[in-house]
């Protein structure tokens, strides 16, 4: 019971501590060697609202820096964050650099690996040691000096340990982290992170340490500090020894479910009973979001309520901005954007699911409407210096426009008929429409 109660209180401490509606609480560069729970603990990080993971960098270990710089950018991909750097070698140090010049909030550097990479920012990158305020690294222990991650690196760890940026160091959370139970509950969090991990330990299941959560314990560390025993006396050097396991589980499934932050505003959550909505939506409110995810429906709810009727333009704008956050790895109000959709609907009506989807809106200064002709269902999305267009494929863009202009033909703008079958196309095309499929990306700059 103590314990329960003691988890409840840590996770509204995280939630209630946020300092601001949206921004995140942790901007983090991670340094990995590219092994199975390095893998698994970037996906923490990724799933978490309260983390901005900023690049990866990628050094030598349990593979070669360029097997697990290929290994990590695959992985990456594969979730759809095509615009998240990922360096090794010598272009590392460009990148961690590049990253820190960028960015004015001070960062988490996490080192999953051994300390080389750090050592030689350190040496060679006079920002990194203004800007870095903590180091976590994974390794067996300190100050004794053991584990793989130390003695990879030796001379690099006693530069890092003897120099002046705090270094907070946790290890492994026993050999069963991911038994059934916990295994059983991960398929049931339908995010494509959780998935992944589930991927990572089902299908590796002969390696020795698949089961072992190591890494992973720098994301719970980031997250959850109460739930691990602090030892050592330089308040600057510290071991976090994991310590309430069933608690750490429970976290680890709370991160990957995307549960660390308040998302809402005013209220706590959109409803999961499907009754809450209308009834001609209520037998796919479940299937849209396992398929597309709590952002992609909390949006596509509340553009359509701003809308005052279900749109398919609305819902393609929500699809189109959802895709750019995950391309940047942002989350909202952190991109600018110049949509081409013009200020005549139907076309334009993609406008409003861009703003609740990315929180760029005219209020906030980053929104932009093009009405240079031709209009398009396409926009451009600006993060820090990189440009991508998003453009619906023109086949579905002729589809749909075709589709409007016939029903609207046939009945016109003030009859039901034609915003029954409007809504009726809109609930058709959000199910089907896969954000991943409908557009062309394209880097302009």
């Amino acid at each position: 019971m103590k314990k329960g109660i003691l988890f409840i209180l840590l996770i509204l401490s995280a939630v209630v501590g946020s300092a601001h509606p949206w921004k995140p609480r942790h901007y983090v560069i991670v340094d990995s060697d590219g092994g199975l729970d390095d893998r698994k603990a970037i996906c923490m990080l990724l799933a978490s609202p309260d983390v901005r993971l900023l690049a990866v960098t990628v050094s030598d270990g349990f593979h070669s820096s360029s097997d697990a710089c290929n290994n990590i950018r695959a992985m990456l991909d594969s979730l759809w964050h095509e615009g998240l750097p990922v360096a090794s070698g010598d272009e590392a140090l460009t990148l961690i650099s590049k990253t820190l010049s960028e960015e004015s909030t001070p960062i988490t550097f996490i080192a999953l690996g051994s300390l080389q990479t750090a050592a030689a920012a350190m040496e060679s990158i006079p920002a990194f040691s203004k800007q870095v305020k903590r180091i976590i690294w994974t390794n067996d222990g300190l100050p004794g000096k053991e584990g793989m991650n130390y003695r990879s690196a030796p001379v690099a760890a006693e530069k890092v340990i003897s120099g002046l940026l705090p270094l907070s160091v946790t290890g492994t959370g026993g050999s069963a982290f991911y038994d059934a139970t916990m295994l059983s509950e991960l398929d049931d969090v339908h995010t494509p992170y959780a998935q992944q991990v589930s991927s990572l330990v089902r299908e590796n299941v002969s390696h020795p340490f698949v089961f072992t959560a190591f890494d992973e314990m720098a994301s719970l560390l980031l997250h959850y500090p109460g739930l691990f025993n602090q030892e050592g006396t330089d308040h600057n050097k510290m071991f976090y020894r994991p310590g309430d396991i069933d608690g750490l589980r429970q976290a680890a499934i709370r991160i990957l479910k995307g549960e660390t932050v308040a998302r809402m505003q005013v209220i706590k959550r959109i409803p999961t009973d499907t009754s809450f909505y209308m009834a001609d939506l209520q037998p796919f409110v479940q299937k849209i979001r396992n398929k597309y995810g709590e952002d992609e429906w909390t949006s596509g709810v509340i553009a359509n309520e701003l809308h005052r009727h279900l749109g398919v333009f609305a819902i393609i704008g929500v699809k189109m901005g959802i895709r750019a956050r995950e391309y940047f790895c942002t989350g909202v109000d952190e991109m600018t954007v110049a949509t081409h959709a013009g200020s005549v609907p139907p076309l334009s009506c993609m406008n409003d699911g861009i703003q609740v989807s990315t929180g760029a809106t005219p209020g906030h200064g980053l929104l932009t409407v093009s009405n240079q002709a031709p209009f398009t269902p396409a926009a451009d999305f600006i993060h820090k210096g990189t440009t991508v267009r998003i453009c619906l494929k023109k086949e579905l863009a002729d589809k749909i426009l075709a589709e409007l202009k016939e029903i609207n033909f046939v009945y016109g703008l003030d009859s039901d008929i034609y915003w029954e079958l409007v809504r009726q196309n809109s609930i058709k095309y959000w199910q089907q429409f896969d954000r991943h499929e409908i557009f062309d990306i394209e880097v302009i700059k």
